[in-house]
This record gives C-alpha cells, structure tokens and sequence, in this order.
C-alpha cells in the first residue's frame, strides 16, 4: 500500500455538523492544472504536510473565478461588501490521511476581503487590479498585483466554454483535482484546516484562447511545461468553517512566512 492508498477522499466531503462561518458564491471558474515535479514543490510547502499525488505526479494550479454573495452565517449579503474577483496558486496536500489545498498565493480586487482572509484564515491574500468580461461563451480575464508587500504577479487569459461533463467520479484524475473540501495554513504555533462544503463540482469542457502569466513564477517555481489541463465551472455555492490546530507547532520555512499590509507577519 502506498501514500495515495492511505487517502481517505471520501469522508471530507460530509458536511460538518456545525453551523458554517460564512457562505459564498463561485462564479466563472477555470481550473488551470499543471503536472509538476514533487521535489520542486517541496522547499515550498510546511514540512508537516504531504504533496498529495495522483499515480505518482504531483499537480499545481491556476484559479481565476469571481466571488459574490458573500456574507456570515447570521448576516444578509452586502453587494458592495461581498463581490469580489479572485485568483489563486495553489497545490494539492494531505495531513494525517485528509486531503486538501495549500495555497501559494490568492490575489483579490478588495481590499476587505484582503484583510479578513489573513486575519481569520491566516491565508497568503494580496491586494490585485482585477477585470473580468464575458462576450458569448468567451470570457477575458485580467488580474495585475497592486500589493507592494509581494512579488510582482500578472495573468491575462481568455477561454470559451464548451460541453458539459458533470460531475468527477471519484478514483479519477479530475475528482483528484477538483473535489478538494479543505485548506491548510500555518502560523507560529501550529498547522491548521479549516473545512468548505459544497455539491459536486458541474464540470465543462474550456478552451484556451490566449494565456500569459508570472503567478507561478513569482512563487519562485518553474512556469511547467506544456499546456494545462482545463476544467471550467458556472457557479457553486459554498459554506466555510472557520480554522482548527491539527497539530502544534509544525516547521515553518522562512519562504513561507508572508507580510501583511500593515507589515505584521502572518503564515
């Protein structure tokens, strides 16, 4: 039996049986997946986490989508407060048998959501110029860092949208990379998870019309090679809970430790 068998992908994607943080909308999201070689990942992600693989090959993505209605358990959504666009980096992980996200870097075109998302998920957020537009079945998305703190970061692409393809079945490649139910982060005292729910991702296909970025580049990892896997998403509702210690004081690498707005540090 190896690492991947001991994997439990099913279990996590039970709700849990407390009242969520917070909901959210996900909206227009393409996957952008590219195989990259676990040991480039490595000097990249806490020591207490596992690079999660599928069939030996470790994966790492690209996440532009827009975000709205979101909003506490016990409050109305606020447009102005709540919508928002965003663009992740992020790479698959697994602690004590649970898989999940570990994000490299999440850029957002507001500045609240920017300062909540470090302050309550210890999250790696920056501050970006973001525009996103849809022509028929074409969208064109734009995302340029602002934040000064961070390395420079730019992504422009377009894609169309094409079939359907429903709903990942577990065992493949596709539930492996998109059926993801909780993130990990750190701080000085510990390794934490914090738990999303939604229904299954309703997958289509998408094509890339154009694609030029630095995300990946400005973590200081290779931009992969070839062309990414693509996998684009209408719209998901999401619940989110607020984050748990699953273990003390884990090894935090320097490369790891962010600055926030303010200059105080954050993992």
């Amino acid at each position: 039996m190896n690492g991947e068998d001991r994997i439990d992908r099913l279990s996590i994607r039970r709700r849990p049986g407390v009242l969520p943080l917070m909901y959210q909308s996900w909206r227009k999201l393409l996957f952008l997946h590219w195989q990259l070689p676990s040991h480039l990942l490595r000097p990249h992600v806490p020591a207490a986490l596992s690079i999660d693989t599928f069939n030996g090959h470790a994966w790492i993505a690209i996440t532009p989508f827009v975000v709205r209605n979101l909003h506490p358990v016990f409050s109305p959504a606020i447009p102005w407060l709540g919508d928002f666009n965003e663009i992740n980096v992020r790479t698959y992980v697994h602690f004590d048998g649970v898989p999940g996200v570990w994000f490299f870097s999440l850029d957002a075109d507001s500045l609240l959501a920017v300062f909540g998302a470090r302050a309550a998920f210890r999250l790696p957020y920056h501050t970006a110029r973001i525009t996103v537009r849809e022509e028929k079945e074409q969208i064109f998305y734009t995302s340029s860092r602002s934040a000064v703190s961070a390395p420079s970061a730019q992504f422009e692409a377009s894609w169309k949208k094409g079939g359907t393809l429903g709903e990942a079945k577990p065992g493949s490649l596709e539930f492996f990379l998109v059926e993801r139910y909780c993130l990990y982060a750190v701080d000085d005292t510990g390794l934490y998870r914090a738990r999303i729910f939604h229904k299954p991702w309703q997958l289509q296909r998408a094509v890339l019309t154009s694609l030029s970025s630095t995300m990946i580049e400005s973590q200081g990892l290779p931009q992969p090679e070839g062309n990414p896997l693509l996998h684009y998403s209408e719209s998901i509702d999401v619940s989110v809970w607020p984050l748990k210690r699953v273990a003390k004081l884990v090894s935090i690498r320097p490369s790891q430790r962010i600055k926030s707005l303010h200059g105080e540090s954050f993992a």
